[in-house]
């Protein structure tokens, strides 16, 4: 301050021995980086204008707000007026060392707040002034002995480069909490409310034990919540003391409180300006009735019903605040204060961050419709469309004010893409069908249309198949689906653990699909198969009784119908909500086979936690035989066993099985103990399988949403209920043969599509059963 003081009297004195005089031109010296039309523009004089020494001091003044000079000095010579600075040396490097609790992305942004960026001027006040701010953001972590060190290094051209060294020290443990003035509950019953907590078993994960200023914020807001809660509508801390060790490795915390008394509600009033909203349409919204232990958090949802309730009639700008006024004799009164205001209207719907997916696909899932009033109900249904399609991470909205109006405001949904396709399968492996080659591409986004294509050859020990389907979930602008699949295909069963048989199957297929709902659809469809099957080396004896009455080419006309429902959150890894489909297939008479197959698939979640979440899932499946059909053929049966069924078991090998034969195809018989005795998988025309499953954080991730971790317990199996006569290891339902696993699994959602893990104990095991307690597989979920 010195300093300047004394640079600003000596320019002062330099101008105060010269008259006043006409400039006839202003000549700059010193300049470095600032741009000599940066200088005239925070000059208030030009060529012509008249100047003496107020001027000059004036001058001098302005020139130095602007920041970027050290030193400024102003002469005369002749009408010249002649202006020498000293530039304020420019910040060439940042480099800071030694953080780990706060990321160096996070200090170099507030470092770029506060003024310190490369590029931008060097004070040296700011960064005293950062140093102070850093120290307190880590006291404010109960990292007491945090300390930063600052270093300027002067280099050529007026420049500099800073180096901030921090020493974060560790973080002070709690070593006692007690708050002073609770009676009514327990210290343990309040400890257990906050986050702050004694070091206990769990607290290197949780890291609950270690002080900081946010969560004894947090703590005592939720002390507060607890209180009020339960009817203690005075309840008040009235200070809070945080004490530290001399070491600094350890804090005291005490909390006082005053309880105050329990309230009963009295009388709940509802008042203010609700426009054309009926009065009775909003009580009957209300949480809070008389009679009721007071609760705060009561009042709470009773405020966002009211306004919600007033948003999904237009009033986007409604407020509503219930206050509780106390009585003599415990009794409370809740008047609830409303204001509608005016009814808002949407002037735009905008999106951002969709690089990939068309602007078309995402309007065509608005229910709020620009030019309307702003519906809460029906902006929250977009966004959740939004979420269902399952293209993107995370969809957010705003709803900012338009400015320079009070009726009116944009909607604006940001989005974050992920990826919504797989081409793994050109290279991939899978326990259950070993190495798998070949071209797949599988896109449920096509070129960000919406579209969904499948086009690929494949080629493993199990399946050798091309095929090609296409799916357009808008063919009509009302929302009608069409679809339509191509395919060639060879299944090798006997490469999958099933009996041994390979089919050969050539067939094309149109669907169509309604909605009949915001959450449910129909879909009806026709296919016409042709279908081939050849006997494996020493084939069962299901399977040549079967050929023998039926023949071994098959051509047969399908219909299907099916019923979807979907209330889940998320296209892709959901956490709330439900679905469930029914699905019927059925061969028409002229096919020749005549059968058909019903399937129902359902799935709830249930929110546990804020981080944990219950899935139940069930599939039950049936088939039969009409006509001139006595049963389900064969390799129409269904499977159970592995991933998307019950795990810890190898794919497809539940189930009954196949009976041995007992002569070569020359009529030789078959010696005791050439083949197996338990057969080999077969399925069946009966399935059940049921799961649980608890999803659960990943521990030090920050971004959980491309992960799938899971606890899981699975049930099921197949039964037959139309056994061959001749059979030996056939069964019907029963529940002595239902098979049982437990397991934890994890899906990661990779640029190449799902991969997912999963490690299975099985229980209730026949010998004859095939568990698999590692499994991996690429392209499936969950």
């Amino acid at each position: 301050m010195k300093r300047c003081l004394v640079l600003l009297l000596v320019c002062c004195a330099s101008a105060a021995g010269a008259d006043e005089f006409t400039v006839s031109d202003i000549r700059l010296q010193g300049l470095q980086r600032v741009s000599p039309g940066t200088v005239f523009n925070m000059l208030p004089i030009n060529v012509g204008n008249a100047i003496d020494e107020i001027s000059v001091r004036q001058l001098i003044r302005l020139m130095f707000k602007s920041g970027y000079f050290n030193d400024i000095r102003m002469a005369r010579d002749g009408d010249v007026l002649v202006i020498t600075v000293v530039e304020r040396p420019w910040i060439e490097s940042i480099e800071i060392e030694g953080n780990k609790a706060i990321k160096t992305e996070a200090l170099v942004e507030g470092l770029g707040q506060q003024g310190l960026r490369e590029g931008e001027i060097f004070k040296q006040a700011t960064l005293e002034r950062v140093g102070l701010e850093l120290e307190r953001q880590y006291v404010s972590q109960g990292r007491y002995g945090a300390g930063i060190q600052t270093e300027v290094e002067q280099l050529p051209r007026n420049r500099v480069a800073i180096k901030i060294e921090i020493e974060e020290g560790s973080t002070s443990g709690i070593r006692h909490i007690n708050i002073v003035g609770a009676s009514v509950f327990p210290q343990s019953e309040l400890l257990d409310q906050m986050e702050l907590s004694y070091p206990n078993l769990l607290s290197f994960y949780r890291n609950n034990d270690k002080y900081s200023r946010e969560k004894l914020s947090g703590d005592l807001e939720k002390l507060e919540s607890y209180y009020k809660d339960r009817g203690y509508v005075e309840f008040d801390i009235q200070s809070t003391q945080v004490s530290i060790t001399p070491d600094r490795s350890q804090v005291y915390i005490t909390i006082n409180v005053e309880e105050g008394e329990k309230y009963i509600v009295s009388k709940v009033n509802l008042i203010g300006d609700l426009n054309d909203v009926k009065a009775e349409d909003l009580e009957r919204l209300l949480v809070v009735a008389e009679g009721q232990v007071f609760s705060q958090a009561r009042v709470t949802a009773s405020e966002e019903r009211l306004e919600q309730a007033l948003g999904n009639s237009g009033y986007a700008f409604a407020t509503a605040s219930g206050v509780p006024k106390v009585g003599e004799d415990g009794m409370v009164e809740v008047e609830f204060f409303v204001e509608a205001n005016k009814r808002a209207y949407v002037r735009r719907i905008s999106f951002t961050g969709n690089k990939v997916t068309q602007d078309e696909v995402l309007r065509r899932e608005m229910r709020q419709m620009e030019g309307g009033w702003a519906s809460s109900a029906q902006i929250d249904l977009s966004k959740l469309r939004l979420e269902r399609l399952g293209y993107f991470k995370g969809v957010n909205v705003e709803m900012p004010e338009v400015p320079g109006t009070d009726d009116q405001i944009d909607v604006e949904f940001e989005v974050e893409e992920q990826p919504s396709g797989s081409i793994s399968a050109t290279l991939g492996f899978s326990q259950g069908f070993g190495l798998i080659l070949g071209g797949n591409y599988q896109e449920n986004n096509v070129l960000g249309s919406g579209n969904t294509l499948g086009l690929g050859v494949s080629y493993s020990k199990y399946q050798k198949s091309v095929n090609f389907n296409y799916f357009n979930p808008y063919y009509t602008m009302d929302g009608i689906s069409r679809g339509y699949n191509v395919f060639m295909r060879r299944l090798d069963y006997d490469e999958r653990n099933i009996a041994r048989y390979t089919t050969d199957a050539y067939g094309i297929g149109l669907n169509f699909g309604l909605p009949i709902g915001e959450t449910q659809r129909l879909n009806f469809g026709a296919q016409v198969e042709f279908t081939q099957i050849t006997e494996g080396a020493f084939p069962a004896q299901e399977i040549s009784e079967f050929l023998d009455v039926n023949g071994s080419d098959a051509l047969n006309y399908k219909l299907n119908l099916s019923w979807s429902k979907s209330a889940l959150n998320r296209g892709m890894f959901p956490t709330r909500g439900r679905s469930q489909s029914f699905s019927l297939e059925v061969s028409v008479p002229g096919s020749d086979l005549q059968f058909y197959k019903v399937v129902y698939e359902g799935q709830i979640y249930f929110p546990l936690t804020s981080s944990l979440t219950l899935r139940l899932r069930t599939e039950l499946g049936y088939g039969d035989g009409y006509g001139k059909t006595p049963a389900l053929p064969f390799y129409q049966n269904f499977f159970a066993g592995g991933f998307g069924s019950i795990r810890g078991f190898e794919t497809s090998t539940l189930g009954p099985r196949t009976t041995p034969p007992t002569v070569f195809s020359d009529g030789t018989p078959i010696p005791p103990g050439f083949f197996r005795a338990r057969g080999d998988p077969f399925g069946g025309n009966l399935l059940i399988e049921a799961s649980a499953e608890i999803i659960f954080p990943i521990p030090f991730i920050e971004d959980q949403r491309q992960f799938r971790p899971v606890f899981f317990i699975d049930a099921g199996n197949v039964f037959n209920t139309r056994c061959f006569s001749l059979s030996t290891n056939c069964f019907d339902f029963d529940l002595d043969h239902m098979r049982y696993s437990v397991g934890v699994g994890i899906t990661y959602l990779s640029g190449m599509g799902p991969m997912t893990f999963g490690f299975a104990k099985a229980f209730n095991t026949q010998p004859f059963d095939q568990e698999e307690g590692f499994q991996f597989e690429l392209g499936r979920t969950f």
